[in-house]
């Protein structure tokens, strides 16, 4: 099935050249004077590799579905070749090598659930939940008063993931943080 520049939107998972890509950007622009076109930013879900490409409307798009297959995995264990991971279903396990988990290892926990594209048979690319919960491994201490300044530091997570916290935060915490751009979101209790 060929997509038309309508269906061009952020997140659709897409193949051209018989490469699987995700839309990370999509824009629609109609300069008034010649025809409307759709500006997409995509990622090679094998490679990571980003592109820029313009369709114009009412032409084909040569944007196919990819052959894609998601399963529903839960984080096992990592060992010296990359990272292992449960099928919830078969219960068979599923490796990825380090380049291809990238750096997604810094948010994965023993026991986090989460989605592995296939194409073709082989596992590319994993897809995180937007946020999760981490301990803070590392962090310096806040300055008595600052707790209410807005003022933010460093703190090294349980997984070697660096954020910026509020001064407040004490190592031990419990933190939400959001896998898409790698910021704290808030304390959890525990």
């Amino acid at each position: 099935m060929e997509f038309q520049t309508t269906d061009l939107k952020k997140g659709l998972k897409v193949a051209i050249d018989d490469k699987p890509f995700v839309i990370i950007k999509s824009d629609f622009t109609n300069p008034g004077k010649g025809s409307a076109f759709v500006k997409v930013k995509l990622k090679n879900l094998e490679s990571g590799l980003v592109i820029e490409r313009t369709f114009k409307s009412g032409v084909s798009t040569g944007v196919f579905k990819p052959d894609l297959e998601e399963k529903e995995v839960e984080y096992m264990y990592s060992d010296i070749d990359g990272f292992n991971f449960m099928d919830q279903v078969t219960y068979e396990t599923v490796h990825m090598d380090n380049e291809r988990v990238g750096d997604a290892k810094n948010f994965l926990q023993e026991g986090i659930k989460l989605n592995v594209f296939f194409y073709k048979g082989l596992p590319i690319s994993i897809e995180l939940p937007n946020f999760v919960n981490l301990i803070v491994q590392q962090t310096d201490p806040g300055l008595k008063g600052d707790t209410a300044s807005g003022g933010m530091k460093k703190a090294i997570m349980d997984t070697g993931l660096q954020v910026n916290v509020p001064l407040f935060i004490k190592e031990g915490e419990v933190l939400k943080i959001d896998t898409r751009n790698s910021e704290y979101v808030e304390r959890v209790n525990k």
